[in-house]
């Protein structure tokens, strides 16, 4: 087969969530561990990071990628969902696996994983694994697809466990309670190997956490209670100030208020590293902060990718993100006149919660993503009137976008988001944009 066929086969033969959802859920260890047993069990190559979280963990995941490969260490880095190219949810010191080595691993081992029947997610986690020890990486940082406790990624026994936060997402896969969300995100734990937790919404999970750590015998810390950051502003720039006890002054790419959450978590993770003698250097750090992007490629976070009208995209699709990126949003338009929001969800969203922290003082361009789980623009035109958004409906994100900027000045901000997938579809479109 040729890449974009063994593409096609990997998602018409394997449920895709991306795609479509509850469908494509399919908890459980078991196919993961019979995958990962017909490959030799590659995941024990090398040592693992492992993130779970409702938000943050492509943040997080990425800048401790980018950190330990700027001090000099080859580094797998596996995430999900992608954006543009499958090949972005597999890398190697920023370098997405090759096309032809998608393609020889499913034509090698197609015969064998049939029969197991796996998921796109089991499938393409045991395929990170193997890539990165055919790669023979001195780290790989493993990002949870959804949970924790019952994810395919659960198989591996880490030197680290981090888990961002525990906010009310995917309540119909982990629970309707905060307590019960916890305990499957915290199912990561694993004896002897220390865990972070980055940050406490709700005050009974700290309990919860301590108690799950005790039953797995994993040391717990929390981020929040660091005093490794000492300072630290958004500047006018986009960028962070941050003043850090152990590794000095430096700037943070990423921007938007949930980063500085990020960064206390990732530093956090670097002097447990640091403590277990993994040499991590003062410019490494710097480095990965304030170039994450290049190192490592990540996108869609508060991304900008035009100039003139300003165009910013975000993948925040929750609750919680918006707590977040409705604060961001209220600091930035000090600088513009007119905001401009392009807006899509997944249907599987508390799309009527989250509909409350975006501003009303913004003309809304309503749109769906070409997936089976996107809301019809129509129906979130709706609910949005409801919660006094006013705009228009368009089928399809290019012609939301292509609205938007005939319609914003040059001093106006337009902003792209509320679902993964209208980013995704939105990126390309602005790619060969030469306003960048």
């Amino acid at each position: 087969m040729t890449y974009e066929e063994t593409l096609n086969y990997l998602y018409t033969s394997t449920p895709v969530f991306q795609q479509v959802g509850a469908a494509a859920y399919k908890p459980g260890l078991d196919t993961s561990i019979a995958l990962d047993n017909l490959l030799g069990n590659p995941h024990q190559a090398y040592k693992t990071i492992h993130i779970a979280g409702t938000n943050g963990k492509g943040s997080v995941s990425h800048l401790l990628a980018a950190i330990l490969q700027q001090s000099g260490y080859k580094v797998g880095l596996y995430t999900s969902p992608h954006l543009v190219d499958f090949r972005e949810r597999i890398r190697v010191n920023g370098k997405m696996i090759s096309q032809e080595y998608v393609v020889e691993f499913v034509e090698k081992y197609r015969s064998s994983f049939e029969p197991l029947h796996p998921s796109f997610f089991e499938l393409t986690s045991t395929m990170a694994f193997d890539y990165f020890r055919h790669k023979q990486v001195d780290f790989a940082v493993i990002e949870t697809g959804l949970g924790g406790r019952l994810d395919s990624t659960n198989i591996i026994t880490p030197i680290l466990s981090i888990i961002t936060n525990v906010s009310r997402d995917h309540i119909q896969y982990l629970g309707d309670t905060m307590e019960k969300i916890t305990y499957e995100k915290a199912g990561i734990m694993k004896p002897g190997v220390p865990v972070i937790v980055g940050e406490v919404y709700y005050e009974p999970c700290v309990s919860l956490f301590e108690q799950l750590s005790k039953e797995k015998e994993a040391t717990l810390y929390f981020a929040s209670n660091s005093d490794l950051l000492k300072e630290s502003y958004l500047m006018d720039t986009g960028e962070w100030f941050l003043d850090l006890d152990d590794f000095g002054q430096l700037f943070g790419q990423l921007s938007g208020l949930a980063q500085i959450r990020n960064a206390k978590t990732v530093l956090a993770a670097l002097q447990l590293l640091k403590n277990t003698g993994i040499r991590i250097t003062k410019k490494a750090v710097r480095e990965g902060f304030e170039h994450v992007v290049e190192i490592t490629g990540l996108r869609g976070r508060w991304e900008t990718v035009q100039e003139k009208p300003k165009v910013i995209c975000d993948t925040g699709h929750n609750e919680a993100a918006w707590v977040y990126l409705q604060e961001h949003l209220k600091v930035v338009m000090r600088n513009y006149k007119q905001l401009h929001m392009i807006i899509g969800m997944a249907n599987d969203k508390d799309i009527d919660d989250i509909l409350t922290y975006m501003p009303q003082e913004a003309t809304y361009y309503f749109t769906q993503a070409a997936i089976p789980r996107a809301l019809p623009a129509g129906e979130l035109a709706f609910k949005g009137s409801m919660q006094g958004l006013a705009g228009i409906v368009f089928n399809t994100v290019a012609e939301a976008v292509q609205s938007a900027l005939e319609s914003a000045k040059e001093d106006d901000l337009v902003f792209i988001g509320g679902s993964t997938f209208v980013v995704a579809e939105a990126l390309p479109l602005f790619n060969n944009n030469t306003n960048k």
